[in-house]
């Protein structure tokens, strides 16, 4: 059971890691097993960066970079310290690497290039000309400490910034480079998305990355990576890193890829093409849980796995409600309303398929100002979930075992039993309804089992009978989780 353990508002005061290391033993203890860990490098907006406009991977906090030593979740100290925490408390560590660009470069550079019509990257706005950009990362502060590589213009593909030429709004490809061809076909060809774009195929900057992923995993402790914006990087990329860093930690580790997309046949693709190593968050799923909350009761519940990872290839999905991306304000947006959340997390923690991920705003709530597509200026509070999110982690753990039987047989009420094992014999049954109240003849595989409503939407217990079945029950709206007490 997974974590993201920020969101992309967490609060920009410094005290990320030390509030994780305070919590991890309460995470642990409510049945969260690994932590999603934001970006911990310095960002091009210094404390005040998410990560992922990453300047520098190796400043963890440590250098005076970008306007101060600390990153936006506090110093390498507090970093440290906090993933110490985790390993005590028994949870695994997930770094987030960002490996598609760079930002904020120290000095500019001249070099040649050829402008690109940014919506199309195959329609050139003109012919190769000198350029000068921000291409050369030296890093003074950190002046070669845990790596002397310095970056120049010709470890990156394009850049989208030409001081000679600053009211042109182009993807200048690099002289001598070409856009990827292993990675997603928007705008013609996806290779470039922002900054200094790095060319994956450059040998220096394939070893930098693996030298990155190596020190993490000595510095940090690490069980595992999130490889952030895939569907930009040339995807024969990272079976190689996957296999030197797991030759340098002596064992597997976990490795889960954001390639954002709905289209399943894409999703397909990129797994056989990494040879299964990469776990991939299902987006499709997502995107069910999002129309599904919107439409309410007008919604085919039967319809919820269609085109997921969930349903096609469940050893690979990682399963998730929200995150930074898809929450109010952001690029993504594509909101799961909250009356829906109960429901689309029972359906990812309950379930025999995938990997499932919680959101931090859905446990514990959030509130943050930002711009929004409008334009203006908007006041958004996530409610916490934490409550029904408990007793759903606490029913994975103790009773979300064995063998499931599925009855998503009805538009507007669909549920599944788990009959559980030798090592955890209790079993469960699940009901939900986006309509009205609702109750399903479902088998349990146990005979003569008592099972009772943690949601505390119904209050009585029900008995299954000598063949092992019940008519379970939920309200409208809503579900219950019904998990066999023992008596």
């Amino acid at each position: 059971m997974l974590l993201q353990a920020f969101h992309w508002y967490t609060p920009a005061n410094g005290g990320h890691w030390r509030r994780l290391e305070q919590q991890a033993s309460a995470l642990a203890q409510a049945g969260i097993t690994a932590l999603w860990l934001p970006p911990a490098g310095k960002g091009l907006a210094g404390a005040n960066d998410v990560g992922y406009g990453i300047y520098d991977p190796y400043d963890l906090g440590e250098f005076d970079q970008r306007g101060g030593v600390a990153t936006k979740y506090g110093t390498r100290a507090d970093f440290l310290a906090a993933a110490a925490a985790c390993r005590g408390a028994g949870l695994q560590i997930y770094a987030d690497a960002v490996f598609n660009h760079l930002m904020g470069a120290d000095a500019e550079e001249e070099f040649n290039a050829t402008p690109h019509d940014p919506q199309n990257r195959f329609q050139p706005l003109g012919d190769q000309r000198p350029i000068r950009g921000w291409t050369h990362y030296s890093y003074p502060a950190r002046a070669g400490a845990h790596s002397t590589m310095q970056w120049h213009w010709w470890h990156f593909d394009a850049v989208d910034y030409n001081s000679l030429e600053p009211g042109l709004q182009a993807v200048w490809r690099i002289e001598g480079k070409a856009f990827d061809d292993d990675v997603d076909l928007e705008r013609g060809n996806y290779d470039y998305l922002m900054g200094c774009d790095l060319d994956i195929d450059h040998p220096e900057v394939r070893d930098a990355l693996k030298h990155w992923g190596t020190w993490m995993l000595d510095t940090v402790g690490l069980d595992g990576f999130r490889l952030d914006a895939i569907k930009h990087i040339s995807g024969d990329f990272f079976p190689d890193w996957i296999a030197h860093v797991e030759a340098h930690a002596g064992r597997e580790l976990f490795v889960v890829g954001e390639y954002w997309t709905t289209n399943l046949d894409t999703l397909r693709w990129y797994a056989s093409r990494s040879g299964g190593r990469i776990h991939l968050f299902d987006a499709p799923l997502h995107h069910n849980f999002h129309v599904a909350s919107r439409q309410g009761s007008g919604y085919d519940l039967r319809r919820l796995l269609d085109g997921t990872l969930m349903r096609e290839l469940p050893q690979l999905a990682v399963t998730l409600v929200e995150n930074h991306d898809t929450q109010p304000l952001q690029a993504l947006e594509s909101v799961v309303e909250p009356w829906f959340k109960p429901l689309a997390y029972a359906f990812i923690l309950l379930r025999r398929e995938g990997y499932p991920c919680l959101f931090l705003p859905d446990y514990e709530g959030a509130r943050y100002r930002d711009r929004g597509r409008d334009g203006q200026q908007h006041d958004v509070e996530l409610v916490s979930h934490r409550w029904i999110l408990d007793r759903l982690l606490a029913a994975r753990r103790d009773h979300a075992y064995g063998e499931q039987r599925d009855w998503l047989d009805h538009p507007n009420c669909i549920g599944w039993t788990r009959a559980g094992t030798p090592a955890h014999p209790r079993g469960l049954a699940v009901l939900m309804s986006n309509g009205d109240a609702g109750s399903k003849w479902m088998a349990t595989g146990k005979a003569n089992a008592t099972y009772v409503d943690i949601t505390e939407h119904r209050r009585e217990s029900i008995r299954s009978n000598g063949d092992g079945w019940a008519e379970f029950s939920c309200p409208a709206g809503s579900l219950s989780v019904w998990v066999e007490s023992g008596a």
